[in-house]
Protein backbone atom coordinates (compact mmCIF):
# COMPACT_ATOMS: atom_id res chain seq x y z
CA UNK A 1 0.00 0.00 0.00
CA UNK A 2 1.54 3.46 -1.14
CA UNK A 3 1.66 6.05 1.66
CA UNK A 4 -1.12 8.44 0.17
CA UNK A 5 -3.31 5.14 1.02
CA UNK A 6 -1.76 4.05 4.14
CA UNK A 7 -2.72 8.07 5.22
CA UNK A 8 -6.09 7.63 4.22
CA UNK A 9 -6.56 4.44 6.14
CA UNK A 10 -5.12 6.48 8.98
CA UNK A 11 -7.79 9.14 8.43
CA UNK A 12 -10.47 6.82 8.47
CA UNK A 13 -9.39 5.29 11.69
CA UNK A 14 -9.32 8.61 13.25
CA UNK A 15 -12.65 9.93 12.03
CA UNK A 16 -14.28 6.32 12.96
CA UNK A 17 -13.15 6.49 16.64
CA UNK A 18 -13.75 10.67 16.79
CA UNK A 19 -17.70 9.61 15.89
CA UNK A 20 -17.83 6.77 17.90
CA UNK A 21 -16.49 8.65 21.36
CA UNK A 22 -13.78 6.03 21.98
CA UNK A 23 -10.06 5.84 19.89
CA UNK A 24 -7.73 2.82 19.80
CA UNK A 25 -4.53 4.90 21.14
CA UNK A 26 -3.09 6.04 24.37
CA UNK A 27 -2.82 9.62 24.44
CA UNK A 28 0.58 11.45 25.48
CA UNK A 29 1.63 14.75 26.21
CA UNK A 30 4.94 16.42 25.97
CA UNK A 31 6.21 19.72 26.17
CA UNK A 32 8.33 20.63 22.73
CA UNK A 33 12.21 20.22 24.19
CA UNK A 34 11.31 17.34 26.45
CA UNK A 35 12.13 13.74 26.19
CA UNK A 36 9.66 10.88 26.09
CA UNK A 37 8.69 7.30 26.33
CA UNK A 38 6.60 5.63 24.39
CA UNK A 39 5.46 2.19 25.63
CA UNK A 40 5.21 -1.04 23.53
CA UNK A 41 2.87 -3.51 23.96
CA UNK A 42 5.61 -5.83 24.98
CA UNK A 43 4.73 -9.83 24.38
CA UNK A 44 8.31 -10.99 23.95
CA UNK A 45 11.23 -11.90 26.07
CA UNK A 46 13.53 -9.11 24.28
CA UNK A 47 13.46 -6.52 21.15
CA UNK A 48 14.88 -8.14 17.99
CA UNK A 49 11.53 -8.64 16.46
CA UNK A 50 10.16 -5.25 17.44
CA UNK A 51 8.75 -2.76 14.90
CA UNK A 52 7.89 0.78 15.43
CA UNK A 53 6.44 2.98 12.85
CA UNK A 54 5.52 6.64 12.75
CA UNK A 55 2.55 8.10 10.65
CA UNK A 56 1.39 11.70 9.99
CA UNK A 57 2.98 13.06 6.85
CA UNK A 58 3.66 9.51 5.41
CA UNK A 59 4.31 5.95 6.95
CA UNK A 60 8.25 6.03 8.06
CA UNK A 61 9.84 2.68 9.97
CA UNK A 62 11.64 3.96 12.66
CA UNK A 63 12.70 0.96 14.24
CA UNK A 64 13.00 -2.55 12.04
CA UNK A 65 13.89 -6.16 13.87
CA UNK A 66 15.13 -3.89 16.98
CA UNK A 67 17.51 -1.51 15.05
CA UNK A 68 17.12 2.14 14.38
CA UNK A 69 16.51 3.08 10.74
CA UNK A 70 19.81 5.56 10.35
CA UNK A 71 17.86 6.83 7.15
CA UNK A 72 15.88 8.86 8.91
CA UNK A 73 16.23 12.72 10.23
CA UNK A 74 15.54 12.14 13.92
CA UNK A 75 17.46 8.79 14.27
CA UNK A 76 19.77 10.49 16.42
CA UNK A 77 17.24 11.45 18.79
CA UNK A 78 16.13 7.81 18.94
CA UNK A 79 17.10 4.39 21.25
CA UNK A 80 15.03 1.58 22.11
CA UNK A 81 14.55 0.79 25.53
CA UNK A 82 15.00 -2.41 27.52
CA UNK A 83 11.66 -3.31 27.51
CA UNK A 84 11.35 -1.84 23.79
CA UNK A 85 9.81 1.49 24.54
CA UNK A 86 10.52 3.77 22.04
CA UNK A 87 12.58 6.65 23.35
CA UNK A 88 12.87 10.10 22.19
CA UNK A 89 15.02 13.02 22.74
CA UNK A 90 14.17 16.64 22.54
CA UNK A 91 11.12 16.62 21.23
CA UNK A 92 9.67 18.97 17.93
CA UNK A 93 6.71 19.77 17.21
CA UNK A 94 7.60 17.68 14.09
CA UNK A 95 7.60 14.50 16.16
CA UNK A 96 3.62 14.85 17.27
CA UNK A 97 1.58 12.15 15.29
CA UNK A 98 1.10 8.80 15.35
CA UNK A 99 3.36 5.97 16.86
CA UNK A 100 2.94 2.03 16.55
CA UNK A 101 4.93 -0.61 17.73
CA UNK A 102 4.41 -4.53 16.53
CA UNK A 103 6.47 -7.88 17.45
CA UNK A 104 6.71 -11.14 15.75
CA UNK A 105 7.84 -14.48 15.62
CA UNK A 106 8.52 -16.94 12.80
CA UNK A 107 6.70 -14.22 11.18
CA UNK A 108 3.73 -14.23 13.21
CA UNK A 109 2.98 -11.12 15.23
CA UNK A 110 2.52 -11.28 18.68
CA UNK A 111 -0.19 -9.36 20.61
CA UNK A 112 -1.54 -6.37 19.20
CA UNK A 113 -0.41 -3.45 17.51
CA UNK A 114 0.56 -0.64 20.69
CA UNK A 115 -0.33 3.13 19.19
CA UNK A 116 0.65 6.04 20.70
CA UNK A 117 -0.58 9.22 19.54
CA UNK A 118 2.28 11.70 20.69
CA UNK A 119 0.64 15.47 21.54
CA UNK A 120 3.41 18.13 21.57
CA UNK A 121 2.77 21.54 23.82
CA UNK A 122 5.07 24.47 22.42
CA UNK A 123 4.74 28.33 23.54
CA UNK A 124 6.08 31.31 21.00
CA UNK A 125 6.52 34.64 22.42
CA UNK A 126 5.83 37.76 20.05
CA UNK A 127 6.65 41.26 21.38
CA UNK A 128 5.59 44.57 20.14
CA UNK A 129 9.55 45.39 19.85
CA UNK A 130 9.18 43.28 16.86
CA UNK A 131 7.37 42.28 14.16
CA UNK A 132 8.19 38.75 14.04
CA UNK A 133 7.38 35.66 16.35
CA UNK A 134 10.22 33.83 18.16
CA UNK A 135 10.49 30.66 21.19
CA UNK A 136 14.02 31.55 21.05
CA UNK A 137 15.72 32.65 23.91
CA UNK A 138 17.39 35.35 21.59
CA UNK A 139 14.43 37.65 21.57
CA UNK A 140 15.24 40.78 23.82
CA UNK A 141 11.86 42.64 25.00
CA UNK A 142 11.80 45.75 27.66
CA UNK A 143 9.36 46.92 30.62
CA UNK A 144 6.29 48.78 28.94
CA UNK A 145 6.28 46.25 25.99
CA UNK A 146 3.06 44.55 24.81
CA UNK A 147 3.96 40.87 24.97
CA UNK A 148 1.84 37.97 23.51
CA UNK A 149 2.59 34.43 24.45
CA UNK A 150 0.79 31.40 22.47
CA UNK A 151 0.56 28.31 23.76
CA UNK A 152 -0.33 25.46 21.39
CA UNK A 153 -0.97 22.15 21.65
CA UNK A 154 0.25 20.30 18.29
CA UNK A 155 -1.78 17.09 17.61
CA UNK A 156 -2.74 16.68 14.15
CA UNK A 157 -3.29 13.44 12.18
CA UNK A 158 -4.52 14.06 8.97
CA UNK A 159 -7.05 15.99 10.56
CA UNK A 160 -7.00 19.33 12.38
CA UNK A 161 -6.14 19.75 16.30
CA UNK A 162 -9.50 20.65 17.20
CA UNK A 163 -11.26 17.72 15.53
CA UNK A 164 -9.24 15.34 16.45
CA UNK A 165 -9.28 16.19 20.04
CA UNK A 166 -12.90 17.54 20.26
CA UNK A 167 -13.88 15.00 21.99
CA UNK A 168 -11.54 14.25 24.59
CA UNK A 169 -12.16 17.10 27.12
CA UNK A 170 -8.46 18.76 26.73
CA UNK A 171 -7.96 22.34 27.62
CA UNK A 172 -4.97 24.58 27.98
CA UNK A 173 -4.99 27.04 30.42
CA UNK A 174 -2.47 29.96 31.34
CA UNK A 175 -1.67 30.10 35.50
CA UNK A 176 0.68 31.78 37.42
CA UNK A 177 3.46 30.61 40.02
CA UNK A 178 0.71 30.06 42.65
CA UNK A 179 -1.56 27.68 39.94
CA UNK A 180 -4.31 30.29 39.54
CA UNK A 181 -5.71 30.66 36.41
CA UNK A 182 -4.52 34.23 34.72
CA UNK A 183 -7.97 34.46 33.13
CA UNK A 184 -9.16 35.83 36.52
CA UNK A 185 -6.56 38.90 36.32
CA UNK A 186 -7.71 41.99 34.39
CA UNK A 187 -3.97 43.09 33.42
CA UNK A 188 -3.90 39.98 31.06
CA UNK A 189 -5.82 39.21 27.89
CA UNK A 190 -6.80 35.42 27.24
CA UNK A 191 -8.10 34.55 24.18
CA UNK A 192 -11.34 32.68 24.52
CA UNK A 193 -11.13 28.74 25.14
CA UNK A 194 -9.60 26.69 22.45
CA UNK A 195 -8.67 23.19 22.75
CA UNK A 196 -5.37 23.92 20.70
CA UNK A 197 -4.07 26.99 20.98
CA UNK A 198 -4.47 29.91 23.36
CA UNK A 199 -2.90 33.02 23.70
CA UNK A 200 -1.78 35.43 26.76
CA UNK A 201 -1.14 39.29 26.10
CA UNK A 202 0.46 41.71 28.57
CA UNK A 203 2.31 44.70 29.23
CA UNK A 204 5.54 44.20 31.20
CA UNK A 205 5.95 45.73 34.30
CA UNK A 206 9.65 46.80 36.26
CA UNK A 207 7.69 44.33 39.00
CA UNK A 208 7.46 41.53 36.06
CA UNK A 209 11.44 40.18 37.26
CA UNK A 210 11.46 36.77 37.77
CA UNK A 211 7.86 36.07 37.32
CA UNK A 212 6.63 33.02 35.28
CA UNK A 213 3.64 32.44 33.74
CA UNK A 214 2.82 28.70 32.77
CA UNK A 215 0.64 27.72 30.06
CA UNK A 216 -0.66 24.00 31.31
CA UNK A 217 -2.87 21.63 29.33
CA UNK A 218 -5.09 19.08 31.30
CA UNK A 219 -7.47 16.34 30.19
CA UNK A 220 -10.80 16.34 32.50
CA UNK A 221 -8.84 18.40 35.11
CA UNK A 222 -6.18 16.85 35.42
CA UNK A 223 -2.63 17.77 34.70
CA UNK A 224 -0.65 16.42 31.71
CA UNK A 225 1.88 18.85 30.96
CA UNK A 226 2.77 22.55 30.60
CA UNK A 227 5.34 25.19 29.22
CA UNK A 228 6.98 27.93 31.53
CA UNK A 229 8.31 31.43 30.75
CA UNK A 230 10.01 32.86 33.71
CA UNK A 231 10.79 36.80 33.02
CA UNK A 232 14.24 37.77 33.61
CA UNK A 233 15.86 41.83 33.96
CA UNK A 234 18.87 43.14 33.05
CA UNK A 235 20.74 44.18 36.08
CA UNK A 236 20.39 48.41 35.26
CA UNK A 237 15.64 46.91 34.04
CA UNK A 238 16.27 48.88 31.11
CA UNK A 239 16.37 45.80 28.87
CA UNK A 240 14.37 42.57 29.19
CA UNK A 241 16.89 39.75 28.99
CA UNK A 242 15.73 37.16 26.67
CA UNK A 243 12.36 34.92 28.27
CA UNK A 244 14.06 31.80 28.72
CA UNK A 245 11.39 28.48 28.75
CA UNK A 246 11.46 25.35 31.51
CA UNK A 247 9.73 22.63 31.31
CA UNK A 248 7.45 21.08 33.58
CA UNK A 249 5.94 17.86 33.17
CA UNK A 250 4.04 14.54 34.86
CA UNK A 251 6.65 11.68 35.69
CA UNK A 252 4.67 9.23 37.41
CA UNK A 253 3.18 7.25 34.79
CA UNK A 254 4.70 3.73 33.71
CA UNK A 255 4.38 4.08 30.13
CA UNK A 256 5.78 7.40 29.26
CA UNK A 257 7.45 10.07 31.35
CA UNK A 258 4.76 12.69 29.62
CA UNK A 259 1.21 10.96 31.49
CA UNK A 260 -0.48 9.57 29.05
CA UNK A 261 -4.16 9.30 28.75
CA UNK A 262 -5.74 5.80 28.03
CA UNK A 263 -7.97 6.21 24.98
CA UNK A 264 -11.80 5.59 26.28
Amino acid sequence: MSDKCDLCLLGLIVLSSLLSGSSGWDDVFISSGGNVRLSCNNALSDCTSTTWTYSRRSVVKLIDGGMKNIDTERHERLSLGSNCSLNINKITIEDRGLYTCQQYENGQQQGLDADVLLHVLHVSLSSSSSSSSSSSSQTEISPGRSVTLSCQLYSDLGSPCHILVSSKSFQLLWVNQAGVDLQTDSRYQISPPNRCIRTLTTTLLNEDHNREWRCEVTHRNQFKTSVTYTVKYSVDSSTLIPVSRSISQKKSSPTTSAAPTQGT
